[in-house]
């Protein structure tokens, strides 16, 4: 527990440098990308292809599209599609770029994932408007409560899921908002793969039963602060958000429960040599607050929001009623015109035990990545990543940085 206690201070401490004198917005001018080039530039050059002569900065959208083939949870390969747009809602000096992130998969076996990711940003940053919708049709491999599970003491667990996350946040004073949203999953049909009672295997009684549905509503309230201009490859900056959750069976919820959800990330640049060259840093702390949270909806690595958490671990791998992340990355161009850049990173966390809740177990992973310049407009990268951690690794392609 001091282990985990001492990461968290590290990370906050980071958050903290530089922090007290953040750079207003407004006072910013666009991004300079002059002497950048990507992958569109690639592509008119070989195709022979001239913008028109009056065409400046007229594009309000920007695209970036990545069509890969891609292990899902549970095992099995299926078509990944994944596209990005980022856009302004008002000036660039005063308003970030908004995004939407839309990732659908599917193979031949009957599974497939329609999930949307959005962050929107109105004129002058005045809201924030945050949005999170999946329908997905997978199984997914448990390995119980807390750590220290041998790899082969997994059970499949197979259901249809349907999430929708909506949450409104509006400026308070620059770069610090609040506000409060709707959460509502519903998971449909739990069994397992084969037949074994999940209750048994993980010794917990909420939505463990076999053949049930599973239904959670809950409003939130939300807190955040973000220096980032840009979600998709974060500059210099910082960002904290922080979700308070409340199940109730008056919105109808299987259960009551409450959980919180506490997310810190810091981006420091080193030297003004105009190449990146960054250090970025990520923690969250997770936990249910009270007993009845649905036990798909404990705390578990690769679940965080975004579910980006855990390069170089399985989905699931560890999952506890409380859960402790932290990540570090290393950011670099390889090339001047930012094409091709690298990151090493390293993450370690631990999920509390059943019954005692501590923190009895440290997992770490770690690895590196190659990054290409897919649209230098919205600094959005093609990222291939190769993590390693006991007895697992695994390759990840996505548009955008992991945090």
């Amino acid at each position: 527990m001091k282990k985990i206690l001492l990461a968290f201070l590290f990370c906050i401490s980071a958050f903290a440098v530089r922090a007290q004198v953040p750079v207003d917005t407004t006072n910013k001018t666009d991004i300079d990308t002059s002497g950048q080039k990507d992958l569109i530039d690639i592509g008119r050059s070989l195709f022979r292809f001239t913008p028109r002569k009056n065409y400046k900065e007229k594009k309000q959208i920007y695209f970036s599209f990545l069509p890969i083939s891609s292990s899902v949870p549970g095992g099995s390969k299926a078509l990944v599609t994944s596209t990005t747009a980022g856009f302004y809602l008002g000036p660039r000096k005063t308003t970030y770029i908004s995004s939407v992130t839309f990732a659908p998969y599917f193979n031949l076996k009957g599974r497939y994932g329609l999930p949307i990711h959005s962050s929107i940003w109105l004129t002058d940053n005045s809201y924030n408007v945050q949005g999170d919708t999946r329908l997905l049709v997978y199984p997914q491999y448990t390995w119980g409560l807390g750590g220290g599970q041998p790899e082969g003491n997994k059970l499949l667990v197979n259901y249809d899921y349907i999430r929708f996350y909506q949450s409104l946040l509006k400026r308070i004073t620059p770069y610090l908002y609040a506000g409060v949203g709707y959460n509502m999953d519903y998971f449909i049909n739990i069994n397992t793969i084969p037949i074994s009672p999940l209750t048994n295997f993980t010794n917990y009684h909420y939505g463990t039963a076999q053949g049930i549905n599973s239904f959670s509503s809950a409003i939130t309230f939300n807190a955040l602060y973000d220096t980032r201009e840009n979600s998709f490859n974060p500059l210099p900056g910082a960002f904290a958000n922080i979700i308070y959750r409340n199940n109730t069976k008056l919105l109808g919820s299987d259960n009551n429960s409450r959980s919180l959800y506490i997310d810190l990330r810091k981006y420091i640049s080193i030297g003004n040599s105009g190449q990146k060259n960054q250090f970025a840093f990520w923690a969250y702390y997770w936990t249910t607050l009270s007993s009845g949270t649905p036990y798909l909806m404990l705390p578990s690595i690769g679940n965080d929001p975004y579910q980006r958490s855990g390069r170089g671990i399985e989905q699931n791998r560890y999952r506890g009623e409380a859960l402790a992340y932290f990540e570090t990355e290393y950011r670099r161009d390889i090339t001047r015109n930012g094409l091709l850049g690298f990151v090493l990173f390293a993450n370690i966390n631990s999920a509390s035990q059943p019954n005692s809740h501590r923190f009895a177990y440290l997992n770490p992973a770690g690895g590196t990545g190659l990054r290409v310049k897919f649209n230098k407009k919205s600094n959005t990268n093609i990222c291939i990543d190769y993590g390693i951690s006991n007895g697992f690794s695994d390759i990840n392609l996505a548009l955008g940085e992991a945090f």
